[in-house]
C-alpha cells in the first residue's frame, strides 16, 4: 500500500485569525462582550499562528496580535510564523518580566469602557489571579471560542489527516505477518511505530495500543511482555501524525481460527460501527451516532449478557491537532455533526476473562454520506489487501 509524498497544500492561518475577531465581533449579550482574547492554550496558539513552543500566549485584538514568549524562542517563532504566512499581522514580544504592561499597553480602551478581555479554559488560577492584578476590568471567561472554530477542518488540516491516515493504513500492511503466536505486544508495537516513522510520519498520534487475550478486554490496555497465543484476540488501536495532526484506526484480529463466540462478538460490534457510520452526516444529532452503535449492540448477546452492557466508552471523537477533540460522541453529546468535521467511529465490546472488540474508523463528515479516511481491512482474519 504505496503512501503519497506529493506536497501537501499550505495551511490558511490567516483566515484562522480573522475567524476569531468575526467570532468575538459577533457576541449579542453584553455580558459576553469582549474585545479581544487571550488565548493560553498551546494547541490553540499553534493553530491560530503556527508557533509551537512550550511557552507561548497569544493576544488577539481587534487591531493586532501578538505572540508573548521568551529569548529561547526568538529565531523559532520567527520561522515558524514566516512558515504559517502571519509574520506581518502577528507581533513577537520576547519578555518575561513586564508581560503585565505589554498585554495592557496593547488592549486599549472602547470608547465607552475599558477594554474586555476574554480568557479559553485552559488559563490556570495563577495566570487569572496575574490577570486580575494587571487589568482594570475583571477577565471574562469565554466558551471555548477557539476549539470550537477548530472542529471544521481546512483543506490543508483534511490533506494532513488524511496523510497520516494513509501512513497508518500502510504500516498494519506491512506488519499483518507478525500477527502470529509469540510474538509480543511489546515487540508488534515497537515494530509498528517504527514503520509507521519509516514511512514518513513525524511522529505517533497516541501511545499505541496492542492488547491480546484476556487484556483485548481492556480498552486501554499497555503493551507488555504477553506474548500472542492461538486464539487470541487482539486489539491494535493507532494513528500516525503529520504536522501535529494524527490519525487514529482500530482494528481487531485473532490469532488462527476465531471460535464462533469470538466471530459472532466481532460481527455485532462491526454491524454496530458500519451502522455508526452510515448514520453520520451534516445536520445529525452527535447523540444520533451513539445511539445508533448503542442500539445495534443491543441486539445481540453474549453469555447471557447484552453487548450494549459491555460497550463501556463513548463512540467517538473529533481529530486534529489533538488526538481527543470536540466533538465528543457520547451519551451526553449535545451538539450536531456539521459537514468538515473529521471524528472517528469506534465502538466496542469487552467481556472480561473472554476479550474484547473495537473497530474504529476516521470519517469526513459531509452533506450526504460519511468519507472515511482510514481504509485498513476489516475482519477477524488479517489481510494485507486494500480497500
Amino acid at each position: 500500500m504505496a503512501v503519497s509524498t506529493e506536497q501537501l497544500p499550505p495551511m490558511d492561518h490567516g483566515a484562522r485569525i480573522a475567524a476569531l475577531r468575526a467570532e468575538i465581533a459577533s457576541a449579542e449579550s453584553t455580558d459576553e462582550q469582549i474585545d479581544a482574547l487571550w488565548v493560553t492554550s498551546p494547541v490553540d496558539v499553534r493553530w491560530l499562528c503556527g508557533f509551537t513552543g512550550s511557552n507561548g500566549r497569544l493576544l488577539v485584538t481587534g487591531d493586532n496580535v501578538v505572540l508573548f514568549t521568551d529569548g529561547r524562542y526568538g529565531e523559532q517563532s520567527a520561522q515558524e510564523l514566516r512558515s504559517a504566512g502571519v509574520s506581518e499581522q502577528v507581533e513577537v514580544y520576547l519578555g518575561v518580566t513586564d508581560v503585565g504592561d505589554q498585554l495592557t499597553a496593547r488592549l486599549g480602551s472602547t470608547p465607552n469602557r475599558g477594554a474586555r478581555l476574554g480568557f479559553d479554559d485552559s488559563l490556570s488560577v495563577r495566570e487569572y489571579q496575574q490577570l486580575l492584578g494587571w487589568l482594570d476590568d475583571e477577565p471574562i471567561t469565554t466558551d471555548a471560542i477557539v476549539s470550537r472554530l477548530r472542529q471544521v477542518k481546512d483543506a490543508g488540516e483534511r490533506a494532513r489527516l488524511e496523510r497520516a491516515a494513509s501512513i497508518a493504513d500502510a504500516a498494519l500492511a506491512s506488519m499483518t505477518e507478525q500477527l502470529v503466536p509469540g510474538v509480543t505486544e511489546r515487540s508488534f508495537q515497537l515494530d509498528l511505530d517504527r514503520t509507521m516513522l519509516d514511512l514518513g510520519a513525524d511522529a505517533l498520534s497516541f501511545d499505541t495500543i496492542v492488547a491480546s487475550g484476556p487484556n483485548s478486554a481492556l480498552p486501554h490496555a499497555r503493551p507488555g511482555a504477553r506474548a500472542f497465543a492461538e486464539g487470541d484476540l487482539v486489539v491494535i488501536d493507532f494513528g500516525a501524525s503529520i504536522d501535529g495532526y494524527g490519525s487514529d484506526m482500530t482494528r481487531t484480529f485473532c490469532i488462527g481460527e476465531p471460535t464462533a463466540d469470538q466471530q459472532r462478538l466481532y460481527d455485532a460490534v462491526a454491524q454496530a460501527q458500519a451502522a455508526g457510520v452510515a448514520a453520520v452526516a451534516d445536520g445529525v444529532p452527535e447523540l444520533e451516532i451513539d445511539t445508533v452503535c448503542r442500539q445495534s449492540l443491543a441486539d445481540h448477546e453474549l453469555f447471557d449478557q447484552s453487548l450494549a452492557d459491555a460497550f463501556i466508552h463513548g463512540t467517538g471523537h473529533g481529530i486534529g491537532l489533538e488526538i481527543h477533540e470536540q466533538p465528543i460522541l457520547s451519551t451526553r453529546a449535545v451538539g450536531i455533526l456539521r459537514a468538515g468535521l473529521i471524528i472517528t467511529v469506534e465502538p466496542g465490546a469487552y467481556i472480561p476473562g473472554f476479550g474484547g472488540v473495537r473497530v474504529e474508523d476516521s470519517v469526513v463528515v459531509t452533506t450526504g454520506s460519511a468519507e472515511p479516511i482510514t481504509h485498513a481491512p476489516k475482519g477477524l482474519v488479517p489481510t494485507s489487501g486494500g480497500g
